[in-house]
């Protein structure tokens, strides 16, 4: 439900057209911000989900750019500013995911990973640090894998505890700004990135792996970030692991 404090927000989510970074935006927007949603390579998807909430009353528009180029993102968080007077809120979903075992893995997907995952978040929290308004709240994606270590997820493990380390490091530095900066950590969730290259048999185990012997859905993940991003003001610089018990 929208609050009184949330109405005239603004919150900017990248990879906002994914599967997770859908229904963050879609979460935020039913809090009552303003939502600029981001995306990549697909200008279409974002625009659909743009259309979408403004259908239902919301108010949103989408921004490009790879989140590893300091300069759209620049020019992205200009956007947002221009759009809607300020920035109170950054979702860093964007990422990407490729697996096999640290012996067989192609460097050069490991250097993508490290550009997206890495780069990408430095980059945009590194905006994000210098245009959040106070009460604003930073939040960057992690993965359970980082506590789990399941084969083959070494290089995406290892991005993403790269993530975790400048996201408890940033929320120290901006001390005296008013802005919390904190991780979500996925365990096992059922979205493309995670469902793809996988067979039945691997994605019935992993659904039973936690306690509550299911998936993940990418509304249980949007609902933790909406909390980070709006009352959890006593949170910060912490790594919140969402994985049903997981680990």
């Amino acid at each position: 439900m929208s609050t009184a404090s949330s109405i005239g927000r603004v919150a900017l989510v990248t990879g906002g057209s994914g599967g997770i970074g859908q229904a963050v935006v879609e979460r935020l927007v039913e809090d009552g911000l303003s939502v600029a949603v981001h995306y990549s390579g697909n200008r279409a998807k974002a625009d659909a989900l743009v259309a979408k909430i403004a259908t239902a009353g919301g108010s949103a528009i989408a921004v490009g750019g790879d989140v590893a180029d300091e300069h759209a993102m620049l020019a992205a968080f200009d956007q947002v500013e221009a759009a809607f007077g300020g920035i109170d809120v950054v979702v860093n979903t964007a990422g990407i995911m490729v697996l096999a075992p640290i012996t067989s893995l192609n460097l050069a997907d490991l250097d993508r990973m490290h550009r997206t995952n890495i780069r990408g978040t430095f980059v945009v929290s590194q905006q994000a640090a210098r245009r959040v308004r106070a009460g604003g709240a930073i939040v960057n994606f992690s993965t359970t894998v980082t506590r789990t270590s399941f084969p083959s997820y070494g290089a995406y493990a290892a991005s993403k505890a790269a993530v975790e380390a400048m996201t408890l490091v940033l929320a120290r530095e901006l001390r005296g700004k008013d802005i919390t900066v904190n991780a979500v950590a996925p365990g096992p969730t059922a979205t493309a990135l995670f469902l793809d290259g996988k067979d039945e048999q691997t994605i019935q185990a992993l659904s039973k792996a936690a306690p509550l012997e299911r998936l993940g859905t990418p509304d249980d993940i949007a609902e933790t970030v909406a909390f980070l991003a709006g009352p959890a003001r006593w949170v910060n610089g912490q790594v919140i692991f969402v994985n049903g018990g997981l680990a």
